[in-house]
């Protein structure tokens, strides 16, 4: 069952209308295989004929729907391990100096689907709690699907999803079995983050200045333009002396001048304001 290229424009403008990201390549060989299920349920026979009644009007609530399946809710705990080291042994001591006044972290992890890189910081954070004894931690999640942020909430997973990147030895500290194969988070950890719906294209959350912003696998989906547009914003969100973390295959050069590789943590960003300037070198004369 294919979709036609006029059904193709129709949804990749739907969904960067209503999220700002496009209809990849890469989105565009599993449309089947995201909308099987909107069709079973509809009891409508082709994507086209989905794509007709789309355009219609007449089913209420169907394009948020088409939106939420074509969405790509990929994450799992600790993703790309390497960054994550880098972030909570390296960086972050950094600004545990600079924040040592008011011992205060805001963190936002923006486009965090069913939220394991929330929970991911919310562990490290709480085994090692001699460390940020009086700090007061706050992590917000966020990201463009309702259902993903719903799950997130929920801090229920499946044992595929909990045993995917999460040790043994922290799967069995902070969760909780229950019927089915399903782990819940506990609500040590559940209870000291929050989530939130939130485009990118959005102005961002509370408190709207962060220490650390990760924004992980998202802006890939995103025009050149748009992802301009997402960085000055992510900048604008965040402190002077911020850390900004992207994933694996994404960077900022060609992309942005708001921010720079941090010279300290390679694989890390900072505001380009805020590098130390190299002095010149001095040459002795004669």
């Amino acid at each position: 069952m294919e979709v036609s290229d006029a059904s193709s424009r129709i949804l990749a403008g739907l969904l960067e209308t209503r999220t700002g990201q496009q209809l990849t390549i890469s989105r565009r060989w599993r449309i089947e295989t995201a909308l099987k299920s909107i069709l079973r349920e509809r009891g409508i026979g082709t994507l086209d004929q989905l794509i007709a009644t789309l355009v219609t009007g007449r089913e209420p609530g169907l394009a948020d729907e088409v939106v939420e399946a074509l969405l790509n809710n990929e994450t799992y705990f600790y993703r790309d391990r390497s960054p994550f080291d880098l972030l909570l042994n390296g960086a972050l001591r950094r600004l545990e100096r600079m924040r040592a006044a008011e011992k205060k972290l805001s963190i936002w992890c923006a486009g965090c689907s069913t939220g394991q890189e929330v929970y991911s910081l919310a562990m490290a954070f709480a085994e090692d709690k001699v460390r940020w004894r009086d700090w007061t931690i706050d992590i917000v999640g966020t990201d463009v699907s309702r259902s993903a942020i719903e799950r997130a909430r929920s801090g229920l997973y499946s044992q595929f999803e909990v045993q995917r990147g999460l040790p043994v030895l922290q799967m069995i500290r902070w969760f909780d079995e229950e019927e089915g194969q399903q782990w819940r988070i506990m609500p040590q950890i559940r209870d000291s983050v929050r989530f939130q719906h939130h485009s990118l294209v959005e102005p961002p959350p509370r408190p709207g200045r962060f220490d650390v912003i990760l924004c992980r696998n998202v802006l890939l989906y995103f025009s050149a333009e748009r992802r301009r547009t997402v960085f000055d914003k992510l900048a604008a969100a965040s402190a002077p002396d911020a850390i900004l973390m992207l994933g694996a295959g994404e960077t900022v050069i060609g992309q942005t001048e708001a921010f720079v590789s941090d010279p300290s943590h390679r694989g890390l960003y900072m505001r380009r304001e805020e590098v130390p300037a190299v002095e010149p070198r001095r040459v002795a004369n004669g």
